[in-house]
Order: structure tokens, then sequence, then C-alpha cells
């Protein structure tokens, strides 16, 4: 057999190396470099985090005004209460000028006649008990139609109270937004 070479036998001889090659840490090294800020402290990162966080809720903001599921509140989520906004989207109801009606008193109540404002409360009154009926008759109807629509054993509650509280709010004010033009009705 040949004998080995000094240059083969470097490798041979060198002692490995036991252990994890370093010291171990002491506790005080350990906790400090686990310290550190819950919350980031620079300016950079709470600019950052401010921005995110208003991307993220006008991001939030859009998709609940066109009506998309994920950035609903539960009261607008699903099929039935999404139809049911079209469907009192799509007509004309007494009840969302209740409002207007209210400021028209509250100037006719400016005028220092008293036989003017007591005329003005006295129509008011008899507008919104028009509008209380007119909402009554859209709860009847969209419960019978979301009935018939979607079967009278799986109609959600609320569904009744959900369309006249809708219909009483002024169009361009309501949330999510209007999905279909006056007249539009869904089928």
């Amino acid at each position: 057999m040949p004998k080995p070479t000094p240059a083969a036998n470097d490798d041979a001889t060198e002692t490995p190396i036991v252990g994890k090659g370093r010291a171990t840490p002491t506790r005080a090294e350990r906790e400090a470099a686990n310290r550190r800020p819950l919350v980031a402290n620079t300016k950079e990162a709470r600019a950052a985090a401010k921005a995110d966080l208003q991307a993220r809720r006008e991001r939030a903001r859009i998709g609940m005004e066109n009506g998309e599921d994920r950035y609903l509140p539960a009261r607008d989520k699903g099929p039935q209460r999404r139809w049911v906004r079209d469907y009192v989207d799509a007509g004309w109801h007494v009840s969302e000028w209740v409002m207007a009606a209210m400021v028209g008193v509250i100037v006719l109540n400016l005028v220092p006649i008293p036989s003017v404002q007591v005329w003005s409360f006295i129509v008011l009154w008899g507008y919104i008990l028009l509008a209380v009926v007119d909402m009554v008759l859209l709860s009847t109807r969209v419960k019978k139609k979301v009935a018939a629509r979607f079967g009278p054993e799986r109609r959600e509650r609320g569904l009744g109270w959900y369309a006249a509280m809708r219909a009483m709010q002024m169009r361009f004010m309501r949330l999510p937004k209007p999905q279909v033009k006056r007249g539009q009705y869904p089928e």
C-alpha cells in the first residue's frame, strides 16, 4: 500500500468541531435580542401604517357603495337582501321624502303667521301617516314576492322592515348605493 502524502493527510488530521461552534448566549443577551417595541414608533412606520389603513378603508367604502358582499355589513349580505334592495331602489316611495317635508315644516315655522305654522304641522302629520301606510304596503309586497321567488320556507326574517327602512332613506343617501334605475324592477 502506498503511503499517504502529507497533503491528503491534512483533512484527516483536523479535529472535528464539537457543539454549535459558538458560545451560549447569556439570558440578558437573549432578552435584549428579543426586546422590540410592540408598535413601531418610527415616523416612517407610523406613516406607512396610516396610509395602509386609509387605503383599506377606502377600498372597503367603495366596495360597500358598489354592493360587494365582501364589504357589506351582516344586515345587508345575501341574495335576498340584494333582491329587496333592488326592488326598493326601482320604485318611487312616499316615505323617502319625509325628511324633505320636515325641513319644509321647519322653514314654514319661521313664518310668523300662526295658522301657517299649525297647518304645516297638520300637513306633515298627514304626510307621515301616508308614508307609514306606504311602508306597510311595501313590506307586505316584498314579503310575498320574496316568498314567491326564493320559497316561503327559505325567506329570511326582517325583510319587510329592511325594505321599509331603505325606502325611508332618500335615494342618494342609501348605502349600498342603488344598483338599478327607477322602474327597473328585479325579476
